[in-house]
């Protein structure tokens, strides 16, 4: 699903890694791995066509990104791929329901039975009959878990979440885990970056980004979660 070949990022004399080779296939979910600062978000917002690489190939199913024009990228977007990040992305003044029927709206293969898709994402993370609530009103745990319904009416075929349940407690932290993994086992291609040991270990593959480069690591290896010399 998703090949990634030679991929750089500089900023300025600083290179925040290098040559950057991984494929993740479709059902399979990846962690990113590494200190805070080196670099993981980045990799993901290049996956997501958020940022541009220095260097480097991103291919969707054989489909190299990287040369894409806005409107190219924003269709991608739109049709292919999903985004679950720490702070939710929400609009908090909407509804519950207004959140997910603006995630539904632009996918055409969800539009004709939005209405169930939203009662039934909703049910499957513990938030049935809260479609009227406004977002401000809801505990930071109740907000992911509306993200992740978000994600379940997307249905996209690619998944990018950053620090997925850095705020979230264990409970909630499992069950955001359990739907990820859910949603991978039903096809969907899922990476993920992660300082949660218990995160890592529920994924198929870890790589960790280290002193400039992305290394593969078993999913029970150690995290070190010192800040790297430089961050950004």
């Amino acid at each position: 699903m998703i090949d990634i070949e030679n991929l750089s990022k500089t900023f300025g004399a600083r290179t925040l890694w290098r040559d950057v080779n991984f494929t993740v296939g479709s059902g399979e979910m990846l962690a990113l791995v590494g200190p805070s600062g080196s670099g993981k978000s980045t990799l993901l917002n290049c996956l997501g066509l958020l940022d541009k690489p220095t260097a480097g190939t991103i291919r969707y199913q054989g489909k190299g990104l990287t040369g894409f024009g806005k409107s190219e990228i924003r269709r991608f977007r739109r049709d292919s791929l999903g985004y679950l990040f720490q702070h939710y992305a929400l609009i908090e003044n909407a509804t519950v329901d207004e959140n997910l029927e603006v995630a539904v709206k632009p996918r055409r293969s969800v539009r004709g039975n939005g209405s169930s898709a939203i009662a039934e994402a909703l049910d499957r993370v513990g938030l049935a009959g809260r479609g009227k609530e406004r977002i401000l009103h809801l505990s930071g745990g109740e907000q992911q878990r509306v993200a992740l319904a978000r994600l379940m009416v997307q249905r996209p075929a690619v998944v990018l979440a950053d620090e997925p349940t850095g705020a979230l407690d264990d409970t909630n932290s499992t069950a955001v885990i359990d739907i990820l993994r859910d949603m991978s086992e039903g096809g969907c291609s899922v990476v993920l970056a992660t300082h949660d040991a218990a995160v890592r270990d529920r994924c198929d593959a870890v790589f960790a980004v280290h002193e400039s480069s992305l290394v593969e690591a078993s999913p029970r290896e150690s995290i070190s979660t010192q800040p790297a010399a430089s961050s950004h």
